[in-house]
This record gives C-alpha cells, sequence and structure tokens, in this order.
C-alpha cells in the first residue's frame, strides 16, 4: 500500500474569456490526498490560450516543494506547448517555426520556471465531457470571470 507521501498533486486546470479575447477567468484545483485546494483570477482583457497558461501557472506556483504532479487540461495549446513545443522555443530564442517572437513567450516562460522543480505528467482531458474535476476547474474559471465582469 503506497504511503500519502508516494501520492503524486493531482491537478486540474482551465481557463477561457468570453468574448475571445476579452474578459477571461481562470481555475485550478489541486489534489493531494484528501486534501483539495482551489485557486482561480481574472483578467480584464485577455485570450483563451492566456487563461489556460495562467492557471497551469499558478497551480504549479501554489506547490510549496518539489512534487510528482499529474496536471490535466483540457487546452492541446497548453499540453502541447509545453511537452512537444518548447524545447525547440527555447533552443531557438523563444521563436516559432516561422521564425517570429512565440505567442504568450512570458507566460510559456513563467509556466516553464514554475514546472522545473517538479516531476510532471501532462495529461489531455476532453473538454466539457463529464470529467467532475475538469468541470470543476471550468466553474472556477467563470466564476472568475463574472465577478470581474460584476465590478
Amino acid at each position: 500500500m503506497a504511503s500519502e507521501d508516494d501520492l503524486p498533486v493531482q491537478i486540474w486546470t482551465d481557463g477561457g474569456c468570453k468574448p475571445n479575447p476579452g474578459p477571461g477567468g481562470w481555475g485550478a484545483i489541486l489534489r493531494y490526498g484528501e486534501i483539495v485546494r482551489e485557486l482561480s483570477g481574472s483578467d480584464a482583457a485577455t485570450t483563451n490560450n492566456r487563461m489556460e497558461l495562467t492557471a497551469a501557472c499558478a497551480a504549479l506556483e501554489a506547490l510549496k516543494r518539489p512534487c510528482t504532479v499529474v496536471l490535466h487540461t483540457d487546452s492541446e495549446y497548453v499540453r502541447n506547448g509545453i511537452s512537444r513545443w518548447i524545447n525547440g522555443w527555447v533552443r531557438n530564442n523563444w521563436r516559432n517555426a516561422a521564425k517570429e517572437p512565440v505567442a504568450n513567450m512570458e507566460l510559456w516562460q513563467r509556466l516553464l520556471a514554475a514546472a522545473r522543480p517538479h516531476k510532471i505528467e501532462w495529461k489531455w482531458v476532453r473538454g466539457h465531457s463529464g470529467d467532475v474535476m475538469n468541470e470543476r476547474a471550468d466553474v472556477l474559471a467563470t466564476e472568475a470571470r463574472r465577478a470581474l465582469e460584476r465590478r
């Protein structure tokens, strides 16, 4: 039987805007054993991709020590960016295949720094398909965006 120290931190993230671009929100849920922490935030002028990245950054930055993490995201942009594209971007001085600056470069750099101390498995989940924790992250993001709109 695994001890609690062997458990990975499970993280679910989501972000979005309405309209895109426009006001946006992000949400993240961190679960370690029976401990659950929810995070959320918003931005008055942003994009879906920026909110997805911000959710992942904030969740990883909330960890207080190096951890094994399973991060669930419904953003293929985030998952592919961090697991497939980022090494090429770094190697090419933050230029994409078209030799143009990488979009959202400062958030990718923030994510890379936040991920560095951890061992992370990046898992893609289909959004709005019944994954309870992904749906909760979506609710957190939507509530954060709506709270911004009410100000």
